[in-house]
């Protein structure tokens, strides 16, 4: 017998085609541990917890107008579990370069796409560095189920243990059950706009409300459509496909809110000032004309529902352009700007929209999707996510998470992707650079916490 399929929703599948030598679609993970973790028991919690997604367990069958999702029959953990030891000192920079190789390398579409290397004596602990493809599922999502390994204590508390069960590799000559099924990406968009309507309906000005809102989604298409070129500057370059990774040590959560409360904003405001603020001393360091409209960076934004089910897997976000002021100096004023673009985004359907094409284009030939994802991309120097984790520090088979760091792929002609992650009171900065971008990783590090400092000092002073 044949196993079961599953028919691969179209914004899944944009995520798939957008797969390219110069850019794989993956997102990677960094996760550093206080203490080794013993191989028996990792595999162990991934059996029991990571492999009870039915995802993790599939293959890519792609049949030209369609693409699905079906059991591999062969599946081993062993040919995704890998077990490796840093070379000489095994620092910071060694993982650096080890995570820049392996991000450089595209996984093997014949098998369920991701990838675990555990590394071994790393810092007195380990780290594990793990890689799963953006067709699977976004950003959220598989933050939430890395996290759903973990235990709030170095001994799991069955009692607060998530009630799953242990997959076991079915005999092959029968046909695997489905365990779960992620939800259609058109159906969840359907669902979404039943309760716009309902919500709207319930209003007295429902009809001013309605056109309002018809109104709104066609400017943003426009705007979308016709907004400029992002300005030629070194952040835009043909790729090389080589990428260069980097993370800053981590800022304290207190001191950002301390910031952002003097300031009258939000801590995403900060944290956004702060890339700009450090992309601002790139150019300057590098003897380059700013730019005077600043430039723009793709931002993903969460339309899954708060409280769907982590079971639920798949896409289910769409893009907005941040516009980064990189060519304002003062601290402050950057700021400024910064809360004045982030208001009139949240004001705007760019999300929805951008969801409504992916899932258009998923559905149309491929070289539909090339060109439009040539224009998009034209539109961003760089990728930007800004994701919150848990408030308190978690452990996975016995062992203390100390330092977590998560990018997300890069499409078409964009070679950078910054990445914030707050966990534990602490926030977590990273990068990668493709190489032939001329920008040093580690210095847009240092520039970042220094632009940091420099906007804190002046909301501690009283402005």
């Amino acid at each position: 017998m044949s196993a079961k399929r599953t028919l691969m929703t179209a914004v899944d599948r944009s995520w798939l085609r957008m797969d390219t030598p110069r850019n794989p679609m993956m997102i990677s993970a960094v996760l550093v541990f206080d203490n080794p973790i013993a191989i028996s028991r990792l595999k162990h919690t991934l059996n029991e917890r990571f492999l009870r997604f039915q995802r993790f367990r599939q293959c890519i069958i792609d049949e030209g107008d369609k693409v699905y999702w079906q059991d591999d029959p062969l599946f081993d953990l062993d040919n995704h579990l890998h077990r490796i030891a840093l070379p000489g000192t095994a620092c910071k920079a060694e993982l650096q370069a080890l995570t820049s190789d392996l991000n450089s390398t595209s996984l093997d579409l014949r098998h369920p796409l991701w990838q675990i290397h555990y590394i071994d004596n790393y810092q007195g602990g380990c780290a594990l560095l793990i890689r799963i493809h953006h067709c699977i599922a976004d950003g959220i999502s598989l933050v939430r189920v890395l996290l759903s390994l973990t235990d709030k204590t170095p001994e799991p508390d069955e009692q607060q243990a998530p009630s799953i069960r242990p997959w076991k590799q079915p005999a092959r000559s029968t046909i695997p059950r489905f365990l779960h099924r992620a939800l259609d990406a058109t159906e969840a968009a359907t669902q979404q706009a039943r309760l716009f309507m309902r919500s709207v309906r319930e209003e007295p000005n429902y009809p001013l409300k309605l056109a309002s809102t018809a109104s709104g989604i066609a400017a943003d298409i426009l705007k979308l459509g016709l907004s400029p070129l992002e300005p030629h500057t070194c952040l835009k370059s043909a790729l090389s496909g080589r990428k260069h990774v980097a993370w800053a040590e981590p800022l304290d959560l207190a001191e950002v809110k301390a910031c952002a409360k003097a300031l009258g904003g939000t801590i995403n405001d900060v944290l956004l000032s702060a890339a700009a603020g450090a992309l601002h001393k790139h150019f300057k360091a590098s003897k380059e004309v700013i730019p005077h409209c600043g430039i723009r960076v793709a931002a993903p934004f969460n339309l899954r529902p708060l409280n769907q089910p982590i079971e639920t897997l798949g896409n289910q976000f769409g893009l907005v352009l941040v516009c980064l002021p990189v060519e304002i100096a003062d601290p402050v004023m950057c700021f400024r700007q910064v809360q004045e673009n982030m208001t009139q985004l949240k004001q705007s359907y760019q999300a929805q929209v951008t969801y409504s094409l992916l899932d258009l284009f998923g559905r149309g030939p491929d070289i539909l999707e090339r060109r439009a994802l040539d224009l998009l991309s034209s539109k961003a120097s760089a990728v930007l996510t800004n994701v919150p984790g848990p408030k308190e520090p978690v452990y996975l088979a016995g062992s203390k998470l100390v330092q977590p760091m998560f990018w997300v792929p890069q499409s078409g002609s964009i070679g950078i992707g910054m990445s914030i992650f707050s966990y534990a009171g602490t926030v977590q900065f990273g990068i990668t650079v493709d190489k032939a971008i001329h920008a040093d990783p580690n210095a847009v590090m240092d520039y970042f916490r220094e632009s940091f400092e420099a906007l804190s000092h002046v909301a501690q002073a009283g402005l």
